[in-house]
């Protein structure tokens, strides 16, 4: 394969980077470190086919006698056509019965020749439940290479990142054992707690204000308290804000909002308080907390006002952008990081889940709404069905990385060195260009999901269950749910799941009231919070243990609010004849018209049941 060397060429590789707009001018020489970085990007987008050609036979041999190719019939066939031929396409409840053994123990090759090192448990859910995804030890590696590539891209577009810290909020969740011993744990949990990221070498382009152990800290407050008060020490180190995900970074807004009076006091005292309890994390501090008057007086001046306009500049004045996921569902949070970070720039820097991590945003700097992802061919082998043909399942539509069409939108599909094969990851991407053959994609949507606060993810059928068995305890009242939607709210911190209900009286009632009137406010409480319990571990563990998603609330609606809703649609050009009730609204007139007919709104008025050990049937119990 052609590389790219010299540095004639290396310019001739920064100005090819992205298309229109292109990125500005170097003000420097490149650095030795990123130009060879940039110049690897270079050689495997222009060489995508091939190297994706090699990933796969590279799988494939490694793999050749594990249980699951064997029973494919490919008997040690390494080549595009065999496998084409042979392999299906996949769900993850065809492959749960493997995924299941090995969680119970089977250490046998099932569906990877390398031993499973730990599951990482996807955002996504199967029954209710967490999906657990194998992987194995040299993941990491490649995780590791691609986080490596971020920062040599990023100093294109904004020099000197070098000079300064990053406040980025990154927190770990809780794991689990499965019966066979191995951890579940979220994909950045794993890599946080990884000899990758705890014994990395020092970056000065990855310089975190956050020491390590707090970071590490499982509990909440404490990781949040003591990143906070660390990244307030070095405020004017700081180059850039962050969390991964946009509503991550609206949390730690809010908990400044909270707890801005505790953290003056410490900083005026030098001291950590005492509701930080984890003796790892307050020696971490100590080494960064000192007594600190004029940081005192500015954190009660700017907080004490009420006005949080532009909080990030003000208290942070160095910083250049943020750095967080506002694609997909993170898109409805961006309004208000530009209210609280006076409109800075948002940088959406990589693609990646918890099966694989596949890309780069190339212009990272662009507009939220233009961020196209990269596809880098040496993450895995990677192949595309094209919507139209995505209900039927026809894996001989599928289409080769190399080979996708611009303008057209693709369900993507995986094959990783873990042992997933054609598998169905269920995100919905549009081809948007190429960089060199390597082609761009802009995430569209994820598959059948209705609901997305930050990493849960509720779709029809579920929201659909959670309301019916809320709605039976309207039976003693003589009520029932006639109609229903439901919108993410995110005006508040954190953002919570809002119904909207249209009773149905079954006795008689007052004229104008509606069913609503016939059923009282502790019922329609606990309408709420059965509805949460119905809805599935994701959900419950943002709720219940990382704060992530506010309670439920029900918004009861008057009669006749769904009929307007349809003719509101129908005068927007929808046919009667095929007119059905959206089960999730995001257009703003529509919210309001809802709004604007709420008779009565409820909450949830206590947390629902989760816990770290809850047995999953489907996937084997874990504890």
């Amino acid at each position: 394969m052609a590389v790219i060397t010299g540095a004639s060429t290396t310019s001739a590789a920064l100005r090819s980077l992205a298309s229109s707009p292109p990125p500005p001018p170097p003000t420097a020489a490149v650095k030795e470190g990123n130009a060879e970085k940039l110049r690897f990007i270079e050689e495997i987008t222009s060489n995508a086919d091939a190297v994706q050609e090699r990933v796969l036979e590279e799988i494939l041999a490694r793999n050749a006698g594990t249980e699951y190719l064997l029973n494919c019939g490919l008997a040690g066939a390494t080549d595009r056509a065999t496998f084409r031929a042979k392999v299906p396409m996949v769900t993850y409840e065809d492959l749960q019965p493997y995924i299941r053994r090995i969680a119970d123990g089977d250490r046998s090759p099932i569906l990877s020749g390398h031993p499973v090192s730990e599951f990482l448990t996807s955002s996504g859910t199967s029954a209710g439940e967490r999906k657990l995804m194998p992987t194995i030890e040299d993941e990491l590696d490649r995780r590791q290479l691609l986080y490596s590539l971020q920062m040599p891209v990023m100093d294109l577009y904004v020099p000197g990142l070098d000079k300064g810290k990053a406040l980025h909020f990154l927190f770990v969740k809780s794991e689990t054992r499965t019966p066979g011993g191995l951890t579940a744990r979220p994909v950045l949990t794993s890599y946080y707690k990884s000899s990758h990221f705890k014994n990395r070498p020092f970056d000065a382009y990855n310089n975190y204000t956050s020491p390590t152990a707090t970071i590490l800290c499982a509990d909440a407050f404490q990781s949040m308290y003591s990143q906070m008060v660390c990244g307030l020490c070095q405020r004017h180190d700081v180059l850039r804000v962050g969390a991964v995900f946009a509503s991550g970074l609206l949390r730690a807004i809010r908990f400044l909002q909270l707890n801005w009076e505790q953290l003056a006091a410490d900083i005026e005292a030098g001291t950590l308080t005492p509701r930080v309890t984890d003796a790892s994390v307050r020696e971490a501090v100590a080494g960064i907390l000192r007594p600190d008057a004029e940081l005192t007086e500015l954190i009660r001046a700017e907080c004490s006002t009420g006005d949080w306009g532009g909080i990030i500049t003000r208290i942070w004045p160095n910083t250049k952008y943020l750095d967080v996921i506002v694609t997909g569902a993170m898109a409805q949070y961006i309004p208000t990081l530009k209210y609280y970070s006076g409109g800075l720039p948002m940088a959406c820097t990589m693609y990646a889940s918890s099966e694989c991590y596949f890309g780069l945003n190339l212009r990272p700097m662009c507009d939220p709404s233009e961020v196209s992802y990269t596809i880098m061919p040496n993450m895995g082998y990677f192949e595309f069905l094209p919507v139209d043909a995505a209900a039927s399942g026809d894996a001989s539509q599928l289409v080769d990385l190399a080979r996708v069409e611009v303008g057209r939108e693709y369900e993507l599909v995986i094959t990783t060195y873990a042992g997933l094969n054609r598998y169905r990851v269920g995100d919905v991407l549009r081809v948007t260009g190429f960089h060199n053959a390597a082609p761009q994609f802009r995430f569209v949507r994820r598959k059948n999901v209705l609901l997305s606060i930050e990493s849960d993810k509720t779709d029809e059928a579920e929201l659909q269950r959670a309301v019916e068995r809320a709605s039976e305890l309207l039976r003693p009242h003589g009520a029932a749910v006639v109609e229903y939607t439901s919108q993410a709210c995110t005006t508040s911190i954190p953002g919570h799941y809002v119904i909207y209900w249209e009773l149905l009286a079954k006795g008689p009632v007052a004229a104008g009231a509606g069913a609503g009137a016939a059923v009282d406010k502790e019922t329609l409480d606990a309408c709420c919070l059965e509805m949460e319990e119905a809805l599935n571990t994701v959900y419950r563990q943002s709720r219940v243990a990382d704060g992530s998603i506010g309670p439920l609330e029900i918004r009861v609606v008057r009669p006749g609010t769904f009929e307007e809703l349809m003719d509101y649609a129908i005068s927007r050009g929808a046919s009667i004849n095929q007119y059905k009730v959206p089960r999730c609204v995001t257009f703003p007139p529509i919210i309001e018209l809802l709004d604007s007919r709420v008779v009565s709104a409820h909450f949830s008025p206590a947390l629902p049941h989760w816990a770290p050990g809850q047995r999953s049937d489907q996937t084997g119990s874990v504890e």
